[in-house]
């Protein structure tokens, strides 16, 4: 019997929202070609009737939510769970990204459905959200953490923290990947007034936690005599951007939030060197998207960050460390090729989508096997053979 998985906790696929619509799209393809009935629960704008439909093989239950915002999120995570429990049969198993909404994730254990959830990387930690909103987010992975079957980390350290609270058996490690990136076309990067190999790039959000103002003012210390290009929102008047942009130099450009994959991909693959401030979290889709596309890469010093791009590259801690690196590595070009040549290696050796489909068919058999009653084992596969 062909085994199924449904997809819950993401806006849906094709992937246009972030990293977890990403991982949700990519491997819902590798398990599509392994054999696996994949359906997928997508958030759309508007009010009307759910309904269905196909994407590359994919099926899609395509749920209506006009509210914004995490009520929205709310609403349509619960709208999935409940469309899910209807359509649910044994021998199917849910694969559910985020622990937003996990007070849900409760149903499907008291149905006895087994449920593999990805737990984010320690979301609840973030002081954007105030304490308010850490609180439920907590309480949120305390009921995910205590009711999943499997619980996904995507870094060790996040693993070591889950298996403290939870216990070391239901948890395994399975990063992000990327696309890796050998070519680009040069037009983008053109249109940016830039040459290919003769600027640095940061892609991410106006947070502090992003470090995007150290960057920033390290960069604009001196002149470079090389521009830095700040991928993101920055356009808005909240006081953290307006810090950023008061702090940056006439070399920093801000070309705004890129959503076209292809330009994105083009102005990370021609880029000299690729800046990484995230402080908190654990692999970030980012950072691998970097290392894909064959960057150097000078990252925040953290546990999480040290992990994913090794030894091979340059770590800071503040803006004035940072400066001093920068004023030896972007006179560097040799340098700067050979770390991203140990970036590609790594991302091959660690990040690759095959590779992160694999973990996942891994762990969604293990929960198979482990809630599939023992009448109904006929209906689960035994093995990753089996699919072959």
């Amino acid at each position: 019997m062909q085994p199924t998985v449904r997809i819950l906790g993401t806006h849906g696929v094709p992937a246009a929202y972030g990293g977890f619509e990403t991982a949700a799209e990519n491997v819902g393809l590798y398990l599509r070609d392994r054999g696996w009935r994949v359906v997928v629960y997508c958030q759309l704008p508007g009010h009307g009737a759910t309904t269905t439909d196909e994407w590359n093989g994919l099926e899609r239950v395509l749920i209506r939510e006009p509210r914004e915002g995490w009520r929205g999120t709310s609403a349509f995570d619960l709208t999935s769970v409940r469309h899910a429990l209807r359509a649910h049969r044994s021998g199917e198993v849910w694969l559910t990204f985020g622990y937003n909404t996990g007070v849900f994730d409760i149903v499907p254990r008291l149905r006895r459905v087994p449920n593999v959830i990805n737990m984010d990387g320690m979301e609840w930690t973030r002081k954007r959200w105030g304490l308010a909103k850490q609180a439920i987010l907590l309480a949120n992975e305390r009921l995910a953490g205590l009711v999943g079957d499997v619980l996904i980390a995507d870094h060790p350290v996040i693993a070591q923290y889950l298996g403290r609270h939870f216990g070391r058996r239901r948890v395994t490690t399975i990063t992000y990947g990327a696309h890796e990136v050998l070519d680009a076309p040069t037009g983008p990067v053109e249109a940016e007034g830039l040459h290919p190999g003769r600027y640095g790039i940061v892609v991410c959000r106006p947070i502090p936690e992003n470090s995007v103002l150290e960057i920033v003012s390290a960069w604009s210390r001196r002149h470079r005599g090389m521009p830095l290009v700040v991928v993101g929102p920055y356009e808005g008047h909240e006081p953290y951007v307006a810090a950023v942009r008061a702090a940056a130099s006439d070399e920093v450009l801000f070309p705004g939030a890129i959503f076209d994959p292809e330009r994105l991909s083009a102005l990370r693959h021609h880029a000299g060197l690729y800046l990484h401030g995230h402080t908190v979290g654990g692999t970030n889709p980012s950072l691998v998207e970097a290392m894909a596309a064959g960057n150097a890469v000078v990252a925040h010093r953290n546990v999480y960050n040290s992990w994913v791009v090794g030894d091979d590259n340059e770590h800071f801690s503040d803006s004035t460390e940072l400066a001093g690196i920068l004023d030896e590595l972007l006179d560097d070009a040799p340098r700067r090729r050979r770390m991203g040549a140990a970036n590609r290696a790594r991302f091959r050796s660690e990040f690759t989508w095959s590779k992160i489909g694999d973990q996942y068919e891994t762990a969604l058999l293990k929960a198979l096997r482990g809630r599939v009653p023992a009448s109904s084992h006929a209906d689960a596969p035994e093995t990753k053979g089996a699919l072959r």
